[in-house]
């Protein structure tokens, strides 16, 4: 019977009869050893009975309906399904790996066959990332080598979350199994991922590339300067992977690591400070200097001067001092930078400010600034400068009524001034104005203001006549007296010989009343005032 069916089948080929070929997908299946795998034949017309099925793994029968043949490696390991023709190999191997072709006889006749490919793989596992070295240096060429057990059909690589693409530094190699840089960057620092892939199965691992460089651009961070009893800090900054740092204080060491911190400075802590930095995987060494002075807070300034007494046209010196560390000073005068000049210089660091000629210019407010780095500190002085008198004046009436009131003003330049009046040479008053509320015939006269400076120690006056007369623009007697003796003075031999003469001749005719030689004295003076202002 088997032979007859056989022959039908031939003899149907031969004929033509044949349809439904290609009825198994292309393939490749991808399957995992262990597993099991369904062929799945795709009949056109599958309400149709099958008649035989048989199957092949290239040219060896694993089964056939017709007799119900199974290959003896297969027992046990594959199923056949008559209705579909489909065959389910189970618990796959490696040598399972192959083509696989299917012949179907419908009882119409129509015939299907097909074939397809199965692969059979190893699941990858145990992926490793290792390189020829831990020591990854900038500027050294560098491999990383992506490994996994089981069939590894592809590797993909990515660097922090980015895939990677070869360029100039970065390269692959051995179907990308080895990632090489020929010259490592500080920037290839980071987290690399390989991806080993098959068509069953995936694993992946990362590796976290460490990139050693440096020191470089090492720079100290913190005060030049501070004050005396304060905390102090020094940063050290360096571009370094890794970096082991110590601090010198003038070539003595004195810490070592990135920050030094002192809590209350005093003044051996001024000094340079060297901040080394050394890489011990690199084999290089670093460093920077910085400067530091520890100064006290300036407090206390003051200006004195040798004496009090600025007097004008003497030499006169004014010293600023202060408590603390003084680094400067300057000088202001009424809110005005002091530059000096023929007149004005400053000596020991601005500390002395030297007038060699006072003038009353000179006078005013004075502001010393003591400064520090830390601190400042300021002082005024107010410098009075004394000089005069000069230009005495008289301010006031030369003829005045009789009853009335009269002011005299004395004017002078001086600093300080004392004021005196005189009336015939009689003192009268002292201070700087003299009144007298209702004058009378004994108020006329010559009038001296006299003024002194007792700083100066010098006196200088002026001379004012005064006639007061009787409303009807007459003099009063002793006014005309003195006017009458003037003329014969003058008449005789000339003003100042006249004067003289005449008043020495009377002084020895008679000798008056007190109150006539104090008039008649007065009368001389005014009538010589009068004179001299005509």
């Amino acid at each position: 019977m088997e032979k007859e069916v056989i022959h039908f089948i031939i003899m149907m080929a031969m004929s033509g009869w044949t349809k439904g070929a290609g009825v198994l997908p292309d393939g490749p299946l991808n399957v995992a050893v262990g597993e099991t795998v369904m062929f799945h034949p795709t009949l056109t017309a599958p309400e149709t009975a099958i008649l035989t099925v048989r199957w092949k793994f290239g040219a060896t029968v694993i089964t056939n309906s017709n007799g119900n043949f199974t290959a003896p490696e297969y027992e046990g390991r594959i199923t056949l399904f008559r209705s579909t023709g489909s065959l389910e190999l189970r618990n796959v191997t490696p040598g399972d790996s192959g083509q696989y072709s299917v012949l179907i006889v419908q009882v119409d006749g129509a015939i299907a066959a097909g074939e397809t490919k199965l692969d059979v793989h190893e699941r990858i596992s145990g992926a490793s990332i290792t390189s020829q070295t831990n020591l990854a240096i900038e500027g050294n060429s560098f491999n990383l080598s992506c490994d996994a057990a089981g069939s590894v059909f592809s590797r993909e690589w990515r660097k922090d979350g980015v895939e990677l693409i070869p360029e100039d530094r970065l390269s692959l190699h051995e179907n990308n199994r080895v990632l090489s840089f020929n010259s490592l960057s500080r920037k290839d620092a980071g987290v690399y991922l390989c991806s080993v892939i098959n068509p069953v199965s995936q694993d992946e691992v990362e590796y976290t590339m460490v990139v050693y460089y440096g020191p470089e651009k090492v720079q100290i961070q913190g005060p030049s300067d501070i004050h005396l009893q304060t905390t102090l800090t020094l940063t050290c900054c360096a571009e370094s992977v890794p970096a082991l740092y110590s601090w010198m204080l003038n070539s003595t060491k004195i810490h070592n690591s990135a920050v030094y911190t002192k809590d209350k400075t005093e003044p051996s802590d001024s000094g340079n400070y060297t901040c080394e930095v050394m890489n011990n995987v690199t084999g290089r060494t670093s460093s920077a200097a910085h400067g530091l002075s520890v100064t006290e807070r300036i407090s206390g300034a003051s200006i004195t001067s040798q004496t009090n007494l600025a007097i004008e046209g003497n030499s006169f010196n004014l010293s600023c001092d202060a408590a603390g560390s003084v680094f400067s000073r300057e000088w202001r005068k009424d809110g005005v930078e002091l530059i000096p000049e023929d007149r004005l210089s400053l000596h020991e660091n601005n500390r002395v400010l030297s007038f060699n000629s006072l003038s009353r210019k000179d006078a005013g407010v004075y502001l010393c600034s003591v400064i520090n780095p830390v601190s400042q500190d300021e002082v005024e002085y107010t410098m009075v400068v004394y000089y005069g008198p000069e230009k005495v004046q008289i301010q006031g009436p030369s003829d005045i009524h009789l009853q009335t009131t009269l002011t005299l003003t004395c004017c002078a330049e001086s600093v300080p001034a004392l004021y005196s009046w005189m009336l015939n040479s009689t003192k009268i008053h002292n201070s700087a104005v003299y009144t007298k509320d209702k004058t009378e015939p004994s108020d006329s006269g010559n009038y001296t203001c006299e003024v002194m400076n007792f700083v100066t120690g010098r006196t200088s006056s002026a001379a004012h006549g005064l006639s007061v007369t009787d409303g009807s623009g007459g003099l009063l007697g002793g006014a005309i007296s003195g006017i009458v003796i003037l003329c014969l003075g003058v008449s005789s031999v000339g003003v100042g010989g006249g004067y003289y003469i005449y008043k020495r001749k009377i002084t020895k005719k008679a000798t008056p009343r007190p109150e006539s030689n104090e008039l008649e004295e007065s009368v001389y003076e005014n009538t010589y005032s009068i004179y001299d202002k005509c």
